[in-house]
């Protein structure tokens, strides 16, 4: 396969406003239900595009780029997964359905793999039905990290869960200064390996103000909300439940929720649920969508008993990254002709003697010792 792949014609190049068309039509010829930003940023790329040239939260929001062979045939969107980037995230790669996916992908990942420096680790998440995605990213050195369920539950067992009062009475709004606690958390729910991927730090779990604004203009233009809570232990000071609730006002799309709990707390999950459950009783009826992995064995077994349904299973992958620095030439001091560069370092005139020279020239000359066949003087 590499023969194949250096001997062919395409070209890797970051995307460019004129792409903006063929890449929304490649990625909603993938996956149709999910819109990409390509989409609707044709009003917005000359912004984006000047965000890009400085350090920003929006500085990697639209990092594509595109396999071109006397047309565009391929494309392959990534992100930053956390705050320092030492981790990224594959989110799609496309390929035109008349060309290669295998060769088009490969040269597409191993583009992102040698470009951005600054990722030591790749993360991607594939359907395990996709035969075709993940033999690409096989080939291309991803190993499995972890299987995601993704589970839908419907509204009338949210209206189920709402009918109780949860038992959360040390429930609280999450802050900026809470950051520490929701990372500890964080920390302990997830096994060595996937935390090493993730690699994620405090600075994670906070918000700043561009962060704030941009959230903020975001739901009041996409009517949507977001709830964070979180639960406390006062005897341990730690967080041992998280919540983040994404809610959607227009009705169109179901909730979303993201949920950690701590291993040693797990009698926490109708607790949580529960609470969300009575949260999205004040907006249009839809189901909230939820996700578990599979070393989260109590909540998908909670999650089924309660009769939630599953809609996805995906394989989440991830490989390491290791820039080979780049060797430099050792030079040979004979080329370089020393003798000739050092001819104006020459002194102009005689150099004036240092006191030490002077010193010696200045005492006496001792005598010199008779010789063997000389007589010595009469006295």
């Amino acid at each position: 396969m590499a023969p194949a792949l250096e001997q062919s014609n395409l070209t890797i190049r970051a995307s460019q406003y004129r792409d903006l068309e063929a890449i929304a039509r490649l990625f909603a010829q993938e996956q149709a239900d999910q819109p990409h930003p390509a989409q609707n940023l044709q009003r917005w790329y000359g912004l984006l595009k000047s965000l890009s040239w400085f350090p920003n939260p929006l500085q990697n929001l639209f990092r594509t780029y595109v396999a071109e062979n006397d047309a565009i045939c391929g494309a392959i969107h990534v992100s930053p997964f956390n705050s320092t980037h030492s981790t990224w995230r594959v989110d799609r790669v496309a390929v035109a359905e008349d060309q290669s996916p295998a060769e088009v992908g490969t040269q597409l990942l191993r583009h992102c793999l040698q470009t951005i420096w600054q990722a030591r680790t790749w993360l991607t998440e594939v359907n395990v039905n996709d035969a075709s995605a993940l033999a690409l990213y096989r080939q291309n050195g991803f190993q499995p990290l972890a299987h995601m369920t993704y589970w839908t539950i419907a509204p009338e067992l949210l209206q189920t869960l709402a009918e109780r009062e949860p038992d959360l009475p040390n429930l609280m709004p999450v802050s900026n200064a809470d950051a520490c606690l929701l990372h500890q958390l964080d920390t302990v729910s997830m096994p060595p390996l996937v935390r090493q991927v993730f690699d994620r730090q405090i600075a994670d779990f906070k918000t700043n103000l561009f962060q704030a604004t941009t959230g903020s203009v975001n739901r009041w233009a996409n009517r949507r909300e977001v709830v964070c809570r979180y639960v406390f232990e006062p005897q341990r000071k730690a967080a041992i439940g998280y919540f983040k609730l994404h809610l959607n006002r227009k009705g169109d799309r179901p909730h979303t929720a993201d949920l950690t709990v701590h291993p040693a707390y797990t009698w926490l999950y109708p607790e949580l649920l529960t609470q969300m459950g009575r949260m999205v009783q004040g907006f249009p009826t839809q189901a909230i969508q939820l996700a578990s992995s599979d070393y989260q064995p109590e909540r998908e077994e909670y999650l089924e008993q309660f009769g939630a349904t599953r809609t996805e299973h995906t394989l989440m992958m991830s490989r390491s990254v290791w820039h080979k620095l780049r060797e430099s030439k050792p030079v040979s001091l004979e080329g370089l002709q020393l003798a000739e560069m050092l001819q104006g370092l020459q002194p102009a005139r005689k150099p004036i003697p240092s006191r030490f020279t002077l010193l010696d020239s200045m005492q006496p000359p001792k005598p010199e010792a008779p010789k063997s066949d000389e007589q010595p003087p009469a006295s």
